[in-house]
């Protein structure tokens, strides 16, 4: 039960209270009353308003539905085209126009490169993704499959060194790759140094060589004659060819090379959003502590290895000799956005004066910037922005309005927290098919702030779905990835990147590998991403990043952009494509295995969800292949039962029935988890089940699909349920 502290008008959990008194305000150069009074004001001015966008959203749904009811066997484009642009779903046309946001770092105007996701509630995992920025090609290829296993190249729990020189013999042609040589390769050499300003390389044969082109040395560390590592630059990424003779690994190579040192995660999204399970005050203030730890440059967390005792801790700048023999300074650490949740939830964390929870996508905009602010002063031990700027991602918005609704709250907490205009910068996540459709007009409300766009399969699917759900069965889940709607997306989002002038300017993204157990299709897929157009993309953990980092030096994402832009064109038509099946000839073998799949997937997740406070982890699939899961996984999965509920595809019977049977594969697969209760032993006495069951058999009146509502409600009633037996 929550305790609340009265201030004005008001109510403030105590633990939030006590939080933002004792640990975010001090050394902002806000004051106690001016930050309470602001923020009363500012929840009580644009709640009304944050309600009035979500009624909008729903009565646009209800026309829809409506809609599709009656043109079911008699559905006309045209007529349905002309039917969202007279409902104000699709918006008019925009006139061109470029953005105009300043203060910008360079890691994201300047730089192409990973992008890491992570929850900010899980201290350890914060700090790993923002010390990602660099990270050991060696390591990387060692401890995955993107190096072969056969011939005696086995992973074991020692060195293997037959595995060692594959790792090397990959790494050196990574080197003649991006580095070349004048008639020779790095696997010829047995020195480096440094001399009036060239890398020179000493050859077996005797004679030495340096870069073919001299520009790409950007420094090194140690002695010229004797560096212990070389700084290089390709496509405006830097990796170091790390030297030590003494070294396990150096000492067994020619030259002493230990490593190839590479800059990985150039930008770290810190989650407040989607891989959070954060439900009420004390998670609220676990997610806004760690970002205050990582803005302040403090944050640290401790586990167990075996027998000792490991402490991470947020990793310092690298500092280097440049060839005219000046220092310079690179980044240590990921620069750090912090994604905001929407617009649609609230949180008991904070009541208005009514006695009703407020907007969390309000709290969450004041609250991460007050925190921002440290970052801002300086008040820290490192620098996240050089530039003075906070990047705030936004996901979730349908549409120009509610996008000109967070430009209005980031001035508002700009104007309350004393920033200059604009010094909140936004991240636009193109992941809903009113913001698809409208994406042009939704980046003109923000022309001044906006950062970054992206695409992500998941949530835009889901959302996909629920917007059409009365306009019969959609296609099997997999078949949705080669859609023409689906493509088109893809291509509209950088399209419209590229012609609104973010190119040289914000990031355009693409979505998550979601395998991180298999990083050598990785490297055989995800380099798509990049001749899409996006100059950055998801990948699930720093390794992934390192390896995801080779890609961005073997294409070169501004040339590729470039040639986009001279074949730019309107995909508003093709977007708005249903997948739905037309006389679908599924047999009841394909119907049960697509509903095993999905229900097996909903259940490893939201068992964790709703029983562990687990937002995002690796779920085993129905094949025990590891999957980065997380809300948007279970929004699709969901929506896409419930639509086959909805046209009778599937029965409820047959749906429980799977349940039942699936919860019984995730209880094997979780069986060596202490923490974890099964489901199959009481099915009404599991709120996970109830709550899987929930979402599915009521998915269709969930606001646009989304799994929020159902399973901050029925963690709420885990927690409680704990509570009463303590």
């Amino acid at each position: 039960m929550e305790q609340y502290v009265e201030i004005g008008s008001l109510r403030v959990s105590r633990i939030l209270h006590a939080f933002i008194e004792n640990e975010a305000l001090p050394g902002t150069g806000v004051s106690r009353e001016q930050f309470w009074s602001g923020f009363d004001k500012l929840i009580h001015d644009l709640t009304p308003q944050n309600k009035a966008l979500l009624a909008k959203r729903d009565h646009l749904q209800q026309q829809i539905d409506s809609w599709h009811r009656e043109h079911k066997s008699s559905f006309s484009f045209p007529e349905y085209k002309a039917f969202l642009e007279r409902i104000g779903y699709l918006e008019p046309d925009v006139a061109d126009f470029e953005i105009d946001t300043e203060g910008i770092d360079d890691t994201i105007t300047l730089q192409a490169g990973p992008q890491l996701v992570v929850p900010v509630n899980n201290a350890r995992y914060a700090i790993n993704a923002a010390n990602a920025r660099w990270g050991s090609l060696y390591d990387a290829l060692y401890g995955t499959d993107a190096i072969e296993e056969d011939g005696g190249a086995e992973r074991g729990s020692s060195y293997n060194p037959v595995r060692g020189e594959r790792v090397i013999a990959f790494a050196k042609q990574f080197l003649d790759q991006t580095a070349p040589l004048p008639s020779a390769s790095h696997t010829e050499a047995i020195q480096y140094s440094i001399s009036a300003g060239r890398l020179i390389v000493e050859l077996r044969n005797g004679q030495t060589t340096t870069l073919t082109d001299a520009s790409q040395l950007a420094g090194y560390t140690g002695n010229a004659a004797n560096p212990s590592a070389i700084l290089l630059k390709h496509h405006g990424l830097h990796y170091e060819i790390q030297i030590d003779r003494t070294h396990p690994i150096g000492k067994t190579d020619a030259a002493g090379v230990k490593d190839i040192l590479m800059e990985s995660a150039l930008t770290t999204i810190t989650d407040c959003e989607d891989s959070v399970a954060a439900v009420d005050a004390e998670d609220k203030v676990l997610v806004y502590r760690n970002w205050l730890g990582l803005m302040k440059g403090d944050l640290s967390a401790a586990f167990q290895k075996g027998e000792k005792t490991i402490t991470r801790t947020l990793q310092p700048d690298r500092s280097y000799i440049s060839s005219t023999g000046e220092t310079i300074t690179l980044p240590g650490r990921s620069l750090l956005l912090v994604r905001n949740v929407g617009h649609l939830m609230t949180n008991g964390a904070i009541l208005d004066k009514a006695g009703q929870e407020v907007p969390e996508g309000i709290m969450d905009a004041v609250i991460t910037s007050l925190i921002a602010k440290h970052d801002l002063l300086r008040n820290s031990r490192f620098v996240n922005s050089a530039k003075g700027s906070v990047y705030i991602v936004k996901p979730k918005m349908h549409g120009s309005e509610e996008v000109a609704f967070a430009n209005e709250l980031f001035n508002r907490v700009e104007d309350l927290l004393g920033l200059t205009r604009h010094q909140l910068k936004i991240g636009v996540m193109d992941e809903e098919r009113r913001t698809s459709l409208n994406l042009k007009a939704c980046l003109y409300q923000v022309r001044n702030r906006i950062v970054f766009i992206n695409t992500g399969f998941l949530d835009r699917t889901g959302d996909e779905i629920h917007t059409s759900m009365e306009a019969g069965p959609m296609i099997r889940k997999n078949e949705m990835k080669s859609t023409h709607w689906l493509q088109s997306y893809e291509q509209s989002n950088v399209s419209i990147g590229l012609v609104c002038g973010l190119q040289g300017r914000a990031q355009i993204g693409k979505g998550m590998w979601a395998m991180p157990d298999l990083m050598k299709e990785m490297l055989k897929q995800k380099s798509g991403h990049l001749l899409a157009g996006g100059n950055t993309a998801w990948v699930p953990s720093p390794t992934a990043a390192t390896l995801h980092a080779l890609h961005y030096h073997q294409i070169d994402v501004n040339e590729v952009q470039n040639k986009l832009k001279v074949s730019i064109r309107d995909y508003r038509d093709d977007i708005l494509q249903i997948p739905v099946a037309t006389a679908p000839q599924w047999t009841q073998e394909e119907i049960q295995q697509e509903l095993n799949n999905n229900v097996q997937g909903i259940l490893g997740y939201v068992v964790r969800w709703v029983e562990q406070g687990i937002g995002c982890s690796k779920v085993p699939d129905i094949n025990n292949i590891g999957l980065m899961e997380d809300l948007a996984t279970l929004r699709i999965s969901s929506q896409h039962i419930a639509n086959w509920l909805r046209h009778g595809v599937v029965s409820e019977q047959q749906v429980l029935t799977t349940m039942k049977n699936m919860a019984k594969v995730v209880d094997q697969q979780n069986a060596g988890d202490p923490a974890y209760r099964p489901m199959a032993d009481d099915y009404e006495d599991s709120v996970a089940f109830q709550a899987a069951v929930e979402l599915v058999v009521k998915g269709c009146e969930q606001p646009n699909g989304y799994t929020d509502p159902i399973l901050h409600r029925k963690r709420l009633e885990f927690k409680a349920k704990l509570a009463s037996k303590v």
